[in-house]
């Protein structure tokens, strides 16, 4: 039996290649970054099903390059906005995601970005690792509580929900701003749904938790950080263009907001001019996702995914549901 030829453009956790090579002829890009346009253009040529990543752009001319036997696109992330999934539509190509499963790990990344930023933890080690640390000072490093403030979620979807249902030990008042009500966090948290407005000007802590669509690009930019508090903490683990980074380095500078944490960056892997030497930002790598367990269930329901859609089946997370399979 002829097995399907799949291209995975960067290597996955085990696993889910395990799952592959049973059913699939498998090609893995071999370098440690991401593909080049001219690159991707020519390893998806005349391949059955991809799996991808989110900084693969897949657009129409990687979709039509690939050939008209491309059956599935299974993205390895929650999101999907690198996919032209309107092109694959029209092309009755089944695109594919991994939701869910990494919601909780997200949220434990925000929470952590959220305690070193109010904590000041990585000056402290730098200044500690540097031998500057000569015993206990009274007025070394101080930063904000987070016991009893204001959270904001700025988009109260599943890991929204998870970031806010976290903050149960801290006792805080929970604000949160959505399309839609979120009847878990009204009754566990009491969280009260406001304008984005009301959150800006009355939150302590702020929580980017929001997909990157056309309504959501540069959704907190100069207007927004001018309304929250000189004391705010400001956190994004969504999607960097979610924010006008600029924008972002300008309110830190002139200490308008207290801090803030980044897991996400506008022109990701570049950063906005001055952030990285700003003292009151935490940086991470984009890690949201980046526990073992996490990943590999990730590269299990992948590759479910992408078999299921390559045996002519319906795959359990499919993005474009209107395809009839």
């Amino acid at each position: 039996m002829k097995k399907f030829n799949v291209f995975v453009t960067r290597k996955i956790p085990e696993v889910g290649l395990d799952l592959l090579g049973k059913v699939c002829k498998l090609e893995i890009y071999p370098h440690n970054r991401s593909l080049t346009k001219k690159e991707l253009l020519k390893l998806v040529h005349g391949r059955d099903g991809l799996i991808t990543l989110l900084s693969d752009k897949i657009d129409s001319s990687v979709i039509n390059g690939a050939g008209p036997q491309l059956k599935v696109i299974s993205n390895y992330a929650a999101g999907f906005e690198n996919i032209d999934v309107a092109e694959a539509t029209k092309r009755k190509i089944l695109v594919t995601n991994t939701p869910g499963i990494l919601s909780k790990t997200t949220a434990e990344l925000a929470w952590a970005l959220l305690l070193a930023v109010a904590r000041r933890i990585p000056q402290g080690d730098v200044f500690t690792r540097d031998g500057k640390f000569k015993g206990w000072d009274p007025l070394l490093f101080l930063g904000q509580d987070i016991y009893g403030k204001t959270l904001g979620i700025i988009g109260a979807g599943k890991i929204g929900t998870e970031f806010a249902l976290l903050s149960k030990g801290y006792k805080m008042d929970v604000l949160y701003s959505s399309r839609h009500r979120n009847l878990t966090l009204e009754k566990e948290l009491f969280a009260q749904k406001v304008t984005l407005d009301q959150l800006l000007r009355h939150s302590d802590v702020i929580s980017l938790h929001v997909p990157l669509t056309k309504e959501t690009f540069h959704l907190i930019g100069r207007k927004e950080f001018a309304k929250m508090k000189r004391s705010a903490i400001f956190i994004n683990s969504s999607r960097g263009a979610v924010v006008e980074e600029t924008a972002l380095v300008e309110a830190l500078k002139k200490n308008k907001i207290f801090g803030a944490g980044l897991d996400v960056y506008e022109k990701e892997p570049q950063l906005a001019p001055g952030l990285k030497n700003l003292s009151n930002v935490v940086l991470a790598p984009h890690t949201g996702s980046a526990s073992q367990a996490t990943r590999e269930k990730m590269a299990i329901l992948a590759a479910q995914n992408l078999r299921a859609g390559l045996r002519g089946e319906r795959p359990q997370h499919l993005v474009n549901k209107g395809l009839i399979v």
